[in-house]
Protein backbone atom coordinates (compact mmCIF):
# COMPACT_ATOMS: atom_id res chain seq x y z
CA UNK A 1 0.00 0.00 0.00
CA UNK A 2 1.27 3.49 -0.63
CA UNK A 3 0.86 5.76 2.27
CA UNK A 4 1.17 9.60 1.52
CA UNK A 5 1.08 12.98 3.09
CA UNK A 6 0.58 15.41 0.87
CA UNK A 7 0.90 19.02 2.22
CA UNK A 8 -1.98 21.50 1.82
CA UNK A 9 -1.81 25.11 0.25
CA UNK A 10 -0.94 26.17 3.52
CA UNK A 11 1.33 24.47 4.26
CA UNK A 12 3.25 24.77 1.23
CA UNK A 13 2.75 28.28 2.49
CA UNK A 14 4.74 28.07 5.61
CA UNK A 15 7.50 26.55 3.61
CA UNK A 16 7.77 29.43 1.64
CA UNK A 17 7.43 32.06 4.13
CA UNK A 18 10.27 29.96 6.62
CA UNK A 19 13.78 31.80 6.84
CA UNK A 20 17.20 30.73 8.60
CA UNK A 21 20.33 30.33 8.75
CA UNK A 22 20.26 26.84 7.81
CA UNK A 23 17.27 24.94 6.16
CA UNK A 24 17.80 21.86 5.00
CA UNK A 25 15.71 20.15 1.82
CA UNK A 26 16.79 16.59 0.71
CA UNK A 27 14.26 14.62 -1.90
CA UNK A 28 14.81 11.10 -2.55
CA UNK A 29 13.33 8.07 -3.72
CA UNK A 30 11.53 5.76 -1.42
CA UNK A 31 9.54 2.48 -2.07
CA UNK A 32 6.06 1.32 -0.72
CA UNK A 33 7.55 -1.95 -0.87
CA UNK A 34 8.92 -2.72 3.05
CA UNK A 35 11.20 -5.34 1.83
CA UNK A 36 12.99 -2.93 -0.31
CA UNK A 37 12.98 0.13 1.86
CA UNK A 38 16.69 0.02 3.34
CA UNK A 39 18.53 1.39 0.26
CA UNK A 40 16.30 4.68 1.11
CA UNK A 41 17.16 4.61 4.26
CA UNK A 42 21.22 4.09 3.63
CA UNK A 43 21.10 7.01 0.53
CA UNK A 44 19.36 8.93 3.10
CA UNK A 45 22.33 8.98 5.28
CA UNK A 46 24.82 9.92 2.44
CA UNK A 47 22.79 12.88 1.83
CA UNK A 48 22.80 13.73 5.16
CA UNK A 49 26.71 13.81 4.83
CA UNK A 50 26.01 16.09 1.94
CA UNK A 51 24.30 18.77 3.52
CA UNK A 52 26.76 18.52 6.73
CA UNK A 53 29.19 19.23 4.36
CA UNK A 54 27.70 22.04 2.57
CA UNK A 55 27.11 23.47 6.19
CA UNK A 56 30.38 23.53 6.78
CA UNK A 57 31.95 24.66 4.07
CA UNK A 58 30.48 27.88 4.26
CA UNK A 59 31.25 28.15 7.68
CA UNK A 60 28.17 27.51 9.95
CA UNK A 61 28.36 26.51 13.25
CA UNK A 62 28.88 23.32 14.87
CA UNK A 63 26.29 23.79 17.47
CA UNK A 64 23.59 24.69 14.48
CA UNK A 65 24.52 21.66 12.35
CA UNK A 66 24.34 19.06 15.22
CA UNK A 67 21.06 19.75 16.08
CA UNK A 68 19.94 19.37 12.00
CA UNK A 69 22.03 15.86 11.75
CA UNK A 70 20.73 14.84 15.11
CA UNK A 71 16.87 15.42 13.61
CA UNK A 72 17.95 13.55 10.40
CA UNK A 73 19.59 10.48 12.44
CA UNK A 74 16.54 10.41 14.49
CA UNK A 75 14.57 9.72 11.39
CA UNK A 76 17.10 7.45 9.83
CA UNK A 77 16.40 5.09 13.20
CA UNK A 78 12.84 5.41 13.60
CA UNK A 79 11.90 1.97 11.99
CA UNK A 80 8.25 2.36 11.82
CA UNK A 81 7.96 5.86 9.83
CA UNK A 82 9.74 3.43 7.60
CA UNK A 83 7.19 0.58 6.81
CA UNK A 84 5.07 3.01 5.27
CA UNK A 85 6.29 5.19 2.57
CA UNK A 86 5.28 5.95 -1.03
CA UNK A 87 7.31 7.06 -4.25
CA UNK A 88 9.46 9.89 -2.80
CA UNK A 89 9.93 11.02 0.38
CA UNK A 90 10.18 15.19 0.78
CA UNK A 91 11.60 16.65 4.06
CA UNK A 92 12.45 19.97 5.88
CA UNK A 93 14.98 20.52 7.74
CA UNK A 94 15.86 23.24 10.45
CA UNK A 95 17.47 23.08 14.03
CA UNK A 96 14.54 22.81 15.48
CA UNK A 97 12.51 21.04 13.65
CA UNK A 98 11.90 17.93 10.52
CA UNK A 99 8.91 18.35 8.33
CA UNK A 100 8.25 15.23 5.98
CA UNK A 101 6.29 14.22 3.12
CA UNK A 102 5.34 11.12 1.58
CA UNK A 103 4.54 11.63 -2.16
CA UNK A 104 3.17 9.37 -5.01
CA UNK A 105 5.13 11.14 -7.74
CA UNK A 106 8.75 10.35 -8.56
CA UNK A 107 10.72 13.15 -8.23
CA UNK A 108 14.39 13.56 -8.64
CA UNK A 109 16.62 13.30 -6.01
CA UNK A 110 18.41 16.37 -4.62
CA UNK A 111 20.02 17.81 -1.61
CA UNK A 112 19.86 21.85 -0.76
CA UNK A 113 20.62 24.09 1.61
CA UNK A 114 20.36 27.77 2.05
CA UNK A 115 18.07 30.35 4.25
CA UNK A 116 15.35 29.14 2.60
CA UNK A 117 13.26 25.84 1.81
CA UNK A 118 13.49 23.91 -1.74
CA UNK A 119 10.13 23.43 -2.64
CA UNK A 120 9.71 23.66 -6.42
CA UNK A 121 9.72 19.79 -6.86
CA UNK A 122 7.08 19.48 -4.09
CA UNK A 123 4.67 21.25 -6.19
CA UNK A 124 4.51 18.92 -8.53
CA UNK A 125 2.30 16.91 -6.25
CA UNK A 126 0.04 19.12 -5.70
CA UNK A 127 -0.26 20.88 -9.04
CA UNK A 128 -0.25 17.95 -11.15
CA UNK A 129 -2.08 15.58 -9.71
CA UNK A 130 -1.47 11.72 -9.28
CA UNK A 131 -3.77 10.91 -6.32
CA UNK A 132 -7.03 11.01 -6.42
CA UNK A 133 -10.13 9.37 -5.10
CA UNK A 134 -13.03 7.65 -6.66
CA UNK A 135 -16.61 7.52 -6.05
CA UNK A 136 -17.72 4.19 -7.24
CA UNK A 137 -21.65 4.87 -7.05
CA UNK A 138 -24.58 2.95 -7.41
CA UNK A 139 -28.39 2.27 -5.89
CA UNK A 140 -27.52 -0.61 -3.92
CA UNK A 141 -23.43 -0.08 -2.76
CA UNK A 142 -21.08 2.83 -2.67
CA UNK A 143 -17.42 2.55 -2.39
CA UNK A 144 -14.57 4.79 -2.45
CA UNK A 145 -11.29 3.92 -4.68
CA UNK A 146 -7.75 5.61 -3.32
CA UNK A 147 -5.59 6.04 -6.72
CA UNK A 148 -2.40 7.19 -5.97
CA UNK A 149 0.45 7.31 -8.60
CA UNK A 150 1.52 4.10 -10.56
CA UNK A 151 0.20 1.89 -7.59
CA UNK A 152 -2.77 -0.24 -8.07
CA UNK A 153 -6.18 1.68 -7.08
CA UNK A 154 -7.36 0.28 -3.62
CA UNK A 155 -10.60 0.19 -2.00
CA UNK A 156 -10.69 2.42 1.63
CA UNK A 157 -12.85 2.23 4.08
CA UNK A 158 -15.02 5.53 5.24
CA UNK A 159 -16.54 6.04 8.53
CA UNK A 160 -20.57 6.61 8.39
CA UNK A 161 -20.38 6.10 4.42
CA UNK A 162 -23.93 4.66 4.12
CA UNK A 163 -24.59 0.82 2.81
CA UNK A 164 -26.84 1.91 0.04
CA UNK A 165 -29.96 4.09 -0.60
CA UNK A 166 -32.85 2.07 0.68
CA UNK A 167 -31.24 2.14 4.16
CA UNK A 168 -30.97 5.88 4.25
CA UNK A 169 -34.57 6.34 3.48
CA UNK A 170 -35.78 3.19 5.79
CA UNK A 171 -37.52 1.84 3.07
CA UNK A 172 -36.70 -1.45 1.44
CA UNK A 173 -36.67 -0.36 -2.20
CA UNK A 174 -36.41 3.11 -2.80
CA UNK A 175 -38.09 2.39 -6.55
CA UNK A 176 -41.38 0.93 -5.07
CA UNK A 177 -44.53 3.27 -5.57
CA UNK A 178 -45.26 3.35 -1.85
CA UNK A 179 -45.62 6.98 -0.78
CA UNK A 180 -43.08 8.84 1.85
CA UNK A 181 -45.33 11.87 3.29
CA UNK A 182 -46.51 13.24 0.26
CA UNK A 183 -44.47 12.11 -2.50
CA UNK A 184 -44.37 8.80 -4.61
CA UNK A 185 -43.66 6.85 -7.74
CA UNK A 186 -40.45 8.51 -9.81
CA UNK A 187 -40.97 11.66 -7.52
CA UNK A 188 -40.34 10.05 -4.47
CA UNK A 189 -37.66 8.22 -5.81
CA UNK A 190 -35.51 11.28 -6.63
CA UNK A 191 -36.18 12.53 -2.98
CA UNK A 192 -34.67 9.23 -1.84
CA UNK A 193 -31.59 9.09 -4.12
CA UNK A 194 -30.97 13.04 -3.19
CA UNK A 195 -31.39 12.09 0.32
CA UNK A 196 -28.51 9.20 0.08
CA UNK A 197 -26.55 11.44 -1.71
CA UNK A 198 -26.55 13.67 0.83
CA UNK A 199 -25.69 11.13 3.34
CA UNK A 200 -22.31 10.19 0.86
CA UNK A 201 -21.59 13.89 1.04
CA UNK A 202 -21.48 14.07 4.76
CA UNK A 203 -19.70 11.03 4.85
CA UNK A 204 -16.50 11.88 2.92
CA UNK A 205 -16.28 15.38 4.51
CA UNK A 206 -14.10 14.00 6.97
CA UNK A 207 -11.84 12.02 4.28
CA UNK A 208 -11.31 15.26 1.96
CA UNK A 209 -11.06 17.88 3.94
CA UNK A 210 -8.54 20.41 3.03
CA UNK A 211 -7.63 18.31 0.03
CA UNK A 212 -7.35 19.21 -3.37
CA UNK A 213 -7.24 16.18 -5.20
CA UNK A 214 -9.86 14.98 -8.09
CA UNK A 215 -12.91 13.03 -6.47
CA UNK A 216 -14.24 10.83 -9.82
CA UNK A 217 -17.35 9.71 -10.06
CA UNK A 218 -18.55 6.39 -11.21
CA UNK A 219 -21.76 6.15 -11.68
CA UNK A 220 -25.32 6.09 -14.08
CA UNK A 221 -28.20 8.69 -14.20
CA UNK A 222 -30.02 9.65 -12.84
CA UNK A 223 -27.08 9.27 -9.40
CA UNK A 224 -24.48 10.80 -11.57
CA UNK A 225 -26.51 14.15 -12.08
CA UNK A 226 -27.89 14.32 -8.29
CA UNK A 227 -24.65 13.85 -6.48
CA UNK A 228 -23.06 16.12 -8.65
CA UNK A 229 -26.28 18.72 -7.34
CA UNK A 230 -25.55 18.21 -3.87
CA UNK A 231 -21.56 17.48 -3.81
CA UNK A 232 -20.18 19.69 -1.22
CA UNK A 233 -16.42 19.60 -2.55
CA UNK A 234 -14.60 22.12 -4.74
CA UNK A 235 -12.73 19.15 -6.80
CA UNK A 236 -15.36 17.10 -7.88
CA UNK A 237 -13.48 16.17 -11.51
CA UNK A 238 -16.02 17.07 -14.96
CA UNK A 239 -15.32 13.97 -16.27
CA UNK A 240 -16.67 10.69 -14.88
CA UNK A 241 -16.97 7.12 -15.21
CA UNK A 242 -20.20 6.88 -16.88
CA UNK A 243 -20.81 3.24 -16.46
CA UNK A 244 -21.90 1.36 -13.81
CA UNK A 245 -19.26 0.28 -10.78
CA UNK A 246 -21.67 -2.14 -9.40
CA UNK A 247 -19.03 -5.96 -9.13
CA UNK A 248 -16.36 -3.79 -11.25
CA UNK A 249 -13.06 -4.17 -9.20
CA UNK A 250 -10.99 -1.33 -7.85
CA UNK A 251 -8.02 -1.99 -10.04
CA UNK A 252 -10.19 -1.43 -13.04
CA UNK A 253 -12.04 1.59 -11.28
CA UNK A 254 -8.53 3.01 -11.04
CA UNK A 255 -7.42 2.13 -14.59
CA UNK A 256 -10.47 4.18 -16.18
CA UNK A 257 -9.56 6.80 -13.35
CA UNK A 258 -5.91 7.66 -14.78
CA UNK A 259 -7.81 8.41 -18.09
CA UNK A 260 -9.61 11.11 -16.00
CA UNK A 261 -6.51 12.69 -14.22
CA UNK A 262 -4.55 12.44 -17.19
CA UNK A 263 -7.08 14.64 -18.90
CA UNK A 264 -7.42 17.25 -16.26
CA UNK A 265 -3.33 17.44 -16.43
CA UNK A 266 -3.29 17.79 -19.88
CA UNK A 267 -5.60 20.47 -19.65
CA UNK A 268 -3.74 22.38 -17.26
CA UNK A 269 -0.94 22.40 -19.32
CA UNK A 270 -3.35 23.73 -22.45
CA UNK A 271 -5.11 25.97 -20.73
CA UNK A 272 -2.01 27.82 -19.86
CA UNK A 273 -0.25 27.63 -22.87
CA UNK A 274 -3.50 29.32 -24.98
CA UNK A 275 -3.45 31.75 -21.82
CA UNK A 276 0.04 32.24 -22.32
CA UNK A 277 -0.13 32.83 -26.23
CA UNK A 278 -2.80 35.49 -25.65
CA UNK A 279 -0.84 37.25 -23.41
CA UNK A 280 2.13 37.53 -24.91
CA UNK A 281 1.49 39.79 -27.56
CA UNK A 282 0.16 42.20 -25.12
CA UNK A 283 3.48 42.17 -23.35
CA UNK A 284 2.15 39.93 -20.40
CA UNK A 285 4.20 37.04 -20.76
CA UNK A 286 7.58 35.86 -20.29
CA UNK A 287 9.98 33.39 -20.83
CA UNK A 288 12.72 34.97 -19.16
CA UNK A 289 13.92 33.82 -15.72
CA UNK A 290 15.17 37.95 -14.86
CA UNK A 291 11.57 39.43 -16.05
CA UNK A 292 10.08 36.71 -14.41
CA UNK A 293 11.84 37.39 -11.30
CA UNK A 294 11.24 41.13 -10.92
CA UNK A 295 7.74 40.61 -11.89
CA UNK A 296 7.26 37.76 -9.21
CA UNK A 297 8.68 40.40 -6.87
CA UNK A 298 6.33 43.32 -7.28
CA UNK A 299 3.55 40.41 -7.73
CA UNK A 300 2.89 41.03 -10.88
CA UNK A 301 2.50 36.94 -11.97
CA UNK A 302 -0.73 35.65 -11.98
CA UNK A 303 0.26 31.97 -13.55
CA UNK A 304 3.81 30.47 -13.39
CA UNK A 305 5.09 27.19 -15.26
CA UNK A 306 8.04 26.10 -13.92
CA UNK A 307 10.42 22.76 -14.87
CA UNK A 308 10.15 20.44 -11.54
CA UNK A 309 13.69 19.52 -12.09
CA UNK A 310 15.95 22.42 -13.01
CA UNK A 311 18.05 24.33 -10.29
CA UNK A 312 19.68 27.66 -11.32
CA UNK A 313 21.90 28.52 -8.12
CA UNK A 314 22.32 31.96 -7.32
CA UNK A 315 20.32 35.08 -5.73
CA UNK A 316 17.22 37.16 -6.27
CA UNK A 317 17.29 40.84 -4.65
CA UNK A 318 14.32 41.13 -1.68
CA UNK A 319 13.52 44.96 -3.46
CA UNK A 320 14.38 45.25 -7.15
CA UNK A 321 13.47 41.59 -8.04
CA UNK A 322 17.27 41.74 -9.89
CA UNK A 323 19.02 38.23 -10.04
CA UNK A 324 22.51 37.11 -9.19
CA UNK A 325 23.53 33.78 -10.81
CA UNK A 326 26.19 31.34 -9.40
CA UNK A 327 28.20 28.13 -11.25
CA UNK A 328 26.86 25.85 -8.34
CA UNK A 329 24.30 25.26 -5.28
CA UNK A 330 25.97 25.79 -1.84
CA UNK A 331 24.63 27.07 1.74
CA UNK A 332 24.89 30.73 0.70
CA UNK A 333 22.60 30.66 -2.37
CA UNK A 334 19.47 28.82 -3.42
CA UNK A 335 17.11 27.73 -6.18
CA UNK A 336 16.10 31.37 -8.71
CA UNK A 337 13.65 29.57 -9.95
CA UNK A 338 12.35 28.10 -6.91
CA UNK A 339 12.81 31.18 -5.21
CA UNK A 340 10.76 32.97 -8.19
CA UNK A 341 7.79 30.27 -7.74
CA UNK A 342 7.57 31.28 -3.40
CA UNK A 343 7.15 34.74 -4.30
CA UNK A 344 4.41 34.08 -7.08
CA UNK A 345 2.79 31.26 -4.18
CA UNK A 346 3.26 34.61 -1.49
CA UNK A 347 1.22 37.02 -3.60
CA UNK A 348 -1.43 35.15 -4.22
CA UNK A 349 -0.34 33.59 -7.76
CA UNK A 350 -0.58 30.06 -8.96
CA UNK A 351 2.42 27.60 -9.45
CA UNK A 352 2.56 24.69 -11.94
CA UNK A 353 5.40 22.33 -11.85
CA UNK A 354 5.60 20.30 -14.95
CA UNK A 355 8.41 18.98 -16.96
CA UNK A 356 10.53 21.40 -19.43
CA UNK A 357 8.27 19.65 -22.71
CA UNK A 358 5.04 21.25 -21.17
CA UNK A 359 6.56 24.74 -21.08
CA UNK A 360 6.22 27.22 -24.20
CA UNK A 361 9.52 26.97 -25.64
CA UNK A 362 10.60 24.38 -23.42
CA UNK A 363 12.23 27.24 -21.21
CA UNK A 364 13.25 26.80 -17.27
CA UNK A 365 9.62 28.65 -16.74
CA UNK A 366 7.15 30.70 -18.26
CA UNK A 367 4.93 33.41 -16.50
CA UNK A 368 1.42 34.91 -17.29
CA UNK A 369 1.39 38.43 -15.59
CA UNK A 370 -1.27 40.04 -14.10
CA UNK A 371 0.24 43.47 -15.97
CA UNK A 372 2.71 44.31 -18.39
CA UNK A 373 5.75 44.87 -16.36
Amino acid sequence: MLYVDIPTQPEIGRLVAERGPALVSIYLHTTPETQHIEQARIRLKQLTANAVEQLEQVGVPKRTIWPIEENLHDLLDDDDFWRVQANSLALFVTPDSLRSYRLPNQLSETVQVADRFHIKPLLRAVSMPQHAFVLALAENEVRVVELLGDQPAQEIRVPDLPKDAASVAGTANVNSRSYSGRLGGGEGQKHHLRQYCRAIDAALRGLLAGRNEPLILAATEPLLSIYRSISSYPNLADAAITTSPVRVAAHDLGTEARKVVDGINAASVTAFSDLYAAREDEGRATTQVARAARAATFGAVDTLLVDMDTVVPGLVDDTTGEITLDTSSNAVNYGVIDEIAGRVIAHGGKVIAVRRADIPQEAELAAVLRYAI
